[in-house]
Formats: C-alpha cells, sequence, structure tokens
C-alpha cells in the first residue's frame, strides 16, 4: 500500500511540548514556522484543526520552576498561567497571515456527552465554514484522572478529536523522525517503518516509554492515538517537526515519519459509542453474545446480570459470562430496570416495567462490537 492523501480534506494536526519549548521558554521561531506552514495548507483549500500542547510548560517556565511538574494541583496552576500565553503566541502568528484563531478548551466529558458532542461539531463545523483555525488543548484546570475527565495525554485527545469531527488525516509532529524497530540512539540498525497497515502487538512493541519534563505523551501514546484514528477512518502521520516546511510535503506524498493506514470507517453514532467511557456493563449468556455478534438485538431473557449504575442512553461494555467485554452499547432501560427484567421474555418487560417501554434491551444500531474495531 502507498501514501493516498488525494482525498484529504480535513486535517487535525497535533503539536508536541517538545516541539514547542526552548530554554527561554515558548520557541516563537517554531511557533511562526507551523502557523505558515498551515497557513500554506488553507491557502490550498485544506481545513486545518490544531491541537497544541505546552501551556503547563510555559507555565512552568513563567514560574521559574526547574524538573518535572507532577503534582496535580501544580500541573493545573501552571496550564492556567501558560494557556493565555501560548494563545497568544499563536493569535499572533496567524495574524502575520490574515488568520483567525480560536481556542477550544476540552475534557473528556465534554466529549463523552452526547449534547456536548454534537455542540461541539457544531460549533468546530461554523468555525472551518468561516475559515478559522480552531486551537485545541485539555482543559487542565479542571480535567484530572481522578475524577475520569481527564484525555491522560494530548495524543489521545487528537485522535478522539479527529475521530469525532470526521478528520481525513491526523498528522502528529514531535521531535522524532517517526516510528524506529529500535532506538536510533543505541541501535545503528534501527530502521524507520515507513508504512504501517495494522497497529498489533509487535509494532507496539517498538515504542519507547513516556515524555520529557512537561510531556506526557511518548511514541507509544501515539501509536494508541493513530488506532483510536484508525478505528474511525482516519489516517495516521507521526512526524518531525523540525523538518523544513514538513506539512505542505507531506500532503504532497513525500515518505517523511510514519504513516499509519486507517482500518474503517464508522458512523458517527458508532464512533461515538467507541469513543464514550461506559458507565456500567452488563453480563450476556452464549446464545445472546451469538445473538450480539450478529448483529440482532439484545433481549432481557439473555442479560445474566448487570454490574454498576447506570441510566438509559448512557453507554455500557457488554460482557460474556467470563466477564470479558466484547461490545459496547447504548441501552433504552437504566440498569435498575435491566436488572429487573433479566432472564425474562420480552413480552414481560410491560408486565414487570409498565407501558411504554421498547421489548428489547438495544437495538444493532446501538451496539459497536469490539472485534470490528480492533
Amino acid at each position: 500500500m502507498s501514501r493516498d492523501l488525494a482525498d484529504v480534506k480535513r486535517i487535525v494536526l497535533k503539536v508536541g511540548t517538545n516541539l514547542l519549548s526552548c530554554k527561554d521558554g515558548i520557541d516563537e521561531t517554531r511557533i511562526d514556522s507551523i502557523v505558515e506552514q498551515i497557513a500554506c495548507l488553507m491557502k490550498k483549500n485544506y481545513q486545518v484543526l490544531l491541537v497544541s500542547s505546552g501551556a503547563i510548560g510555559m507555565g512552568a517556565k513563567e514560574l521559574h520552576l526547574k524538573g518535572p511538574v507532577k503534582q496535580v494541583a501544580m500541573r493545573q496552576a501552571c496550564a492556567s498561567i501558560g494557556q493565555p500565553l501560548l494563545m497568544s503566541s499563536y493569535r499572533r502568528a496567524f495574524k502575520k497571515h490574515g488568520l483567525v484563531c480560536s481556542q477550544i478548551l476540552l475534557t473528556r466529558k465534554d466529549l463523552n456527552n452526547r449534547l456536548t458532542y454534537v455542540n461541539l461539531r457544531n460549533s468546530v463545523f461554523t468555525l472551518l465554514d468561516l475559515g478559522v483555525v480552531p486551537v485545541f488543548n485539555e482543559n487542565d484546570v479542571v480535567s484530572t484522572a481522578e475524577i475520569g475527565s481527564a484525555f491522560g495525554d494530548n495524543d489521545r485527545m487528537s485522535a478522539m478529536v479527529a475521530s469525532k469531527i470526521d478528520a481525513d488525516l491526523l498528522i502528529i509532529l514531535t521531535d522524532i523522525t517517526g516510528l524506529y524497530t529500535a532506538d536510533p540512539k543505541k541501535d545503528t540498525n534501527a530502521q524507520l517503518l515507513s508504512e504501517i497497515e495494522l497497529l498489533d502487538e509487535k509494532i507496539l512493541a517498538y515504542a519507547g516509554g513516556a515524555g520529557s519534563t512537561y510531556s506526557t505523551g511518548g511514541m507509544k501514546t501515539k501509536l494508541l492515538a493513530a488506532k483510536i484514528a484508525a478505528v474511525a477512518g482516519c489516517a495516521t502521520i507521526i512526524a518531525s517537526g523540525y523538518e523544513e516546511n514538513a506539512l505542505p510535503r507531506l500532503l504532497e506524498s513525500e515518505a517523511l515519519g510514519t504513516y499509519i493506514h486507517p482500518t474503517k470507517r464508522l458512523s458517527q453514532r458508532e464512533r461515538w459509542i467507541l469513543n464514550n467511557s461506559h458507565q456500567g456493563s452488563i453480563e450476556v449468556d452464549d446464545g445472546a453474545k451469538q445473538a450480539l455478534l450478529s448483529k440482532k438485538s439484545l433481549l432481557p431473557k439473555g442479560v445474566v446480570r448487570v454490574h454498576g449504575v447506570f441510566s438509559e442512553g448512557d453507554v455500557i461494555q457488554v460482557c460474556s459470562t467470563d466477564g470479558k467485554p466484547f461490545a459496547k452499547a447504548v441501552p433504552y432501560l437504566n440498569s435498575t430496570d435491566i436488572a429487573s427484567v433479566a432472564g425474562h421474555s420480552s413480552k414481560d418487560i410491560q408486565r414487570i416495567l409498565g407501558t411504554g417501554y421498547k421489548d428489547m434491551i438495544f437495538r444493532p444500531e446501538d451496539l459497536v462490537l469490539l472485534d470490528d474495531v480492533e
């Protein structure tokens, strides 16, 4: 296979902390270069959305902090200080090219909630129609892993944004030239992988550990991000931002960095179900599992037990009786009601719960099989 970028229109560009940082704080020259390349793409009628790290690093430099910022409260404080500085730099750079940028701060909950997800899409599409460059960053001031609102890193966030706004290409610019078979600094036989068709365990094993002082991502997080994008039918390129005019060259199909092919195209609803955090789970018997694998509805008779508390319309995991998840779904009933009708026939639903209820737990269109997206 080869890099086929002829049909690419909408691009999500992720720029990492390491690429933007210098000893004095933010590398304004690097920002100018990246923005100039974005402007070049927009003149060619590409739509570009930017996911930019750097706020925590800028805030830390402003406070003259040395070493990694690990404490959650301090990272949030640094983000609060650094985010307006980062946006000021981007505004200045885009203005040189007659372009306007906007700021969008996200938590994972913003994408998990169906209403805010739809509102986000509408807002982003309006901005793109206006020729504005949306600049995304995680809302570090309010998002924490402890309350389940954090993405974990901007690589993952960029992939989820790409998935949810129907991007054709995710470009992750970093300080390394792509994925190698080994650490090129230690192994002279290390080879750059120019293209990857399938992100399997062997490929993931090539990735190293975490990032540097202020960043949270390493090569493995970038590959996992590419896997999220691939499921949504979005290709990914991991390349060095130090390459001169990297973006225009990449869009001309020059073989820079590592290109990861997309796997399949999911519907907008399927992508939302897949990328949403599950609120609970249900176990189903073997007969129900086979029916679901054949893309049939789940009837209450096949439900064995319910785990957790969830509402009608939440995303849940669907597991076999050994507890292993094989699907995600959106049920018509909450956890209490499903537990009440579990093991009963469909005709018993209204007798047990009352009138106005459907005769199944969920339909095939409310189901995503995990095997379909691996």
